[in-house]
């Protein structure tokens, strides 16, 4: 599942809660569902360990859409799940600031045998991408090569 930059395939993240959203992910692999090779899933204990930097960082180093599969209202963190619902939108706000589209963010509730509702968010996010794409914008909102020699030339 090697990603080929030369090619503009796409990065997107999947950070997957152990609890519930991982083995939904894990589900898919079970039932021999496909979906693109463009996501990358990441068991991680509760998605509110990572403050709003880390989610900068990730667009800045290239990853171009992150998907937050959370357990939802069922996460047995308390209080979790309503702190990541408000981590999500600060960085949805300092997205816009640095030129970054806001949809390349999404949080959404995956339970541990959801895998029709994984793979419409995988999908999702990846018609969302190439609708941005057609709009010509970059990974961190800036100008594509193909636009630059437009503006230049």
């Amino acid at each position: 599942m090697a990603v080929d930059k030369q090619q503009n395939r796409l990065k997107i993240l999947v950070f997957a809660t152990e609890a519930c959203a991982y083995p939904g992910a894990d589900h898919v692999g079970q039932i021999h569902a496909e979906y693109l090779t463009d996501a990358y899933i990441i068991r991680v204990l509760a998605p509110v360990v990572f403050p709003e930097d880390f989610y900068l960082r990730c667009f800045e180093r290239g990853v171009d859409a992150i998907i937050v599969m959370s357990c939802g209202h069922e996460c047995p963190y308390q209080g979790a799940y309503e702190r990541m619902t408000e981590r999500i939108s600060r960085v949805h706000a300092l997205m816009k600031e640095r030129g970054l589209e806001p949809e390349r963010l999404r949080m959404c509730a995956i339970c541990t045998v959801c895998s029709k509702a994984f793979l419409k968010e995988v999908n999702t996010m990846n018609e969302q991408l190439a609708h941005l794409a057609t709009r010509k914008v970059g990974r961190a909102g800036e100008l594509r090569d193909d636009e630059q020699e437009t503006n230049n030339g």
